[in-house]
């Protein structure tokens, strides 16, 4: 697939209110840093370039010299924060509910068949990690209208096992839930 993007590049994520620079071309896949400084990677087909003019005045700067320079001589505090993982919680899986990772092409397909396809797929990752008893997974469904994220959530307050919340901001942004299967000892 040949795109126009590349490094440095100003983008728009389609359907979510996150802007960013380019900072790694894969192929297909574009990796930003938004404009509050999170890095996250997406296809080509829900990125839109921002027009050159606006890039051109946002590269000025109307700062005084006196600024600049007190910017660049306080050193700025970076923090870090060492997280600990046991074995079990290393492997997370992770499961797209956009509907172009789900199927080949949505040409034909309604709302409502959109949305049973993303909720057979939600049901069917859920019933495979409890089989193989799996700690922790992963829905990622993106900001839109919600009405995914409601569905979901309908769905997995459902199961006795299963406790979910809002995944890591800054990993997936708004628009993931994270579901934890509680493991029963005698199964």
């Amino acid at each position: 697939m040949k795109h126009n993007l590349s490094v440095g590049d100003k983008v728009s994520v389609l359907d979510e209110a996150i802007d960013g620079t380019v900072i790694k071309v894969d192929r297909d896949q574009i990796t930003i840093e938004s404009t509050h400084g999170f890095v996250m990677t997406y296809f080509v087909n829900e990125l839109i370039k921002e027009n050159k003019m606006s890039d051109l005045v946002n590269s000025f700067s109307f700062k005084s010299l006196s600024d600049v320079m007190k910017e660049k001589s306080e050193p700025k505090k970076r923090s870090f924060v060492k997280e600990k993982h046991s074995k079990k919680d290393e492997f997370v899986l992770e499961v797209d509910l956009h509907i172009e990772k789900l199927v080949p092409s949505t040409r034909g397909l309604s709302n409502f068949d959109m949305l049973n396809i993303q909720m057979d797929t939600v049901k069917r990752q859920l019933e495979f990690a409890i089989k193989n008893r799996m700690q922790k997974m992963v829905f990622i469904h993106g900001v839109g209208e919600g009405v995914l994220k409601s569905e979901l959530e309908f769905l997995l307050s459902r199961y006795d096992e299963v406790v979910f919340q809002e995944a890591s901001f800054q990993k997936y942004g708004f628009g993931a839930t994270e579901v934890y299967v509680k493991q029963n000892p005698n199964r």
